[in-house]
C-alpha cells in the first residue's frame, strides 16, 4: 500500500510529465495510434529477409510456406503503412488497414521482391570473388553483416522512392543497429555490391553507386557542407553525395565527400580524404593531385 505522500508526488510527476504534452512542446502523439512500431517493423524486415533468402532462417518454406509468409508480410506492411499515411493528417485519411492506398504500398514492396533477390544474387556473388576468406554463397548469407544492410537497404529504397514516411529509415536504422553500416535509404545502389568487414561505413541519401563496387571498414560516402537558405535553415533536397562509378573500389578508411564523380574502374586508398572528381581509371593513394597515377591505362 503507498502513502498518501508517495501518491501525492507520483500525481505531481504526472501531471509534470503530461503538461510537457502541450500541443508545441516535445514530440509526442498521444490521441491516435499513428506511428509505426519499432518492433513490428523490425519484425517484418526479418520476414522480408525471408523471402529474400528461404531456407536461411528457420524451416525450409515451399511454395505453400512461401505463401503463408508472404500474406504475412502482406499483413504486417499494411498496418505500418497505415499509420505513416495518416499520421500527420487532420482526419483519418487512411481509415483501416485494409484500405486500398495501404495494400497497393504493400504490394509494390511484395512485387519487387523477385528484382531484390536478383540484385542480391549478384552482391553474394560479389562478395564470394572479392573475399579469399570466403567458403561460400551460403557462409556469406548466413554471417556476412555486409550483405544483411544492403539487402535491408534494397527492401527500404523501393519503400523510398514510392515516398512512404519513417519506415525505410527506420529499417536502415535498423540494419544499422546490428552490423555497423549505416546506409541511407535513399542511395541508389547497383548490383554486385560488396562491402567487406563494414563497420563504420556510412553512405549518404543522395550517393549513387555503380555496379560492382566494392568498399571496406570505415568508408563514408558523405557530405562536404550543407547549404543554408536566407533564413539559415539548411536546404534539403539537393545532390550532396558522390556519385561512384561502376568497378571502383573504394579501401578502408577513405572519406569520399560532396556532389563529386568518381570515375569507373577507379581506386581509392585507405585513409583518403576527396572531395573533388576523378577520371575514369584513377588510382590515388593520397588527395593531393601529384599523388594520382595512370592505373589500367586511363590518363590521369
Amino acid at each position: 500500500m503507498q502513502s498518501a505522500k508517495t501518491i501525492s508526488k507520483l500525481r505531481d510527476i504526472t501531471e509534470a510529465i503530461t503538461g510537457s504534452y502541450a500541443p508545441g512542446f516535445g514530440v509526442n502523439y498521444t490521441k491516435r495510434d499513428n506511428l509505426p512500431r519499432r518492433s513490428e517493423i523490425i519484425a517484418v524486415t526479418e520476414h522480408l529477409l525471408e523471402l529474400l533468402f528461404p531456407g536461411f532462417d528457420q524451416r525450409f518454406r515451399g511454395e505453400v510456406d512461401t505463401e503463408e509468409l508472404v500474406e504475412l508480410c502482406f499483413t504486417e506492411l499494411s498496418s505500418q503503412f497505415c499509420r505513416v499515411f495518416h499520421r500527420d493528417a487532420e482526419s483519418d485519411e487512411c481509415g483501416c488497414e485494409g484500405t486500398p492506398k495501404c495494400e497497393q504500398a504493400a504490394f509494390m514492396l511484395l512485387e519487387k521482391i523477385p528484382e531484390i533477390r536478383e540484385m542480391l544474387e549478384a552482391d553474394v556473388a560479389a562478395a564470394y570473388a572479392g573475399d579469399p576468406a570466403a567458403k561460400s554463397g551460403d557462409e556469406i548469407i548466413l554471417s556476412y553483416p555486409g550483405l544483411k544492410a544492403i539487402a535491408v537497404q534494397r527492401l527500404a529504397h523501393v519503400l523510398y522512392d514510392a515516398g512512404i514516411p519513417l519506415i525505410p529509415r527506420m529499417m536502415t536504422e535498423y540494419a544499422h543497429s546490428v552490423t555497423g553500416i549505416d546506409i541511407h535509404p535513399g542511395a541508389h545502389i547497383g548490383k554486385g555490391f560488396f562491402i567487406d568487414h563494414g563497420t563504420g561505413v556510412v553512405i549518404g541519401e543522395t550517393a549513387v553507386l555503380g555496379e560492382n563496387v566494392r568498399i571496406y571498414q570505415g568508408v563514408t560516402l558523405g557530405a562536404v557542407s550543407f547549404p543554408k537558405d536566407a533564413c539559415g535553415a539548411l536546404i534539403k533536397g539537393r545532390k550532396r553525395h558522390p556519385t561512384v562509378g561502376n568497378n571502383v573500389t573504394i579501401y578502408s578508411g577513405a572519406s569520399v565527400l560532396g556532389d563529386i564523380t568518381i570515375g569507373d574502374n577507379s581506386v581509392i586508398g585507405g585513409n583518403v580524404w576527396l572531395t573533388e572528381s576523378l577520371p575514369e581509371g584513377t588510382k590515388i593513394t593520397a588527395a593531393v593531385p601529384e599523388n594520382r597515377k595512370k592505373f589500367n591505362g586511363a590518363a590521369q
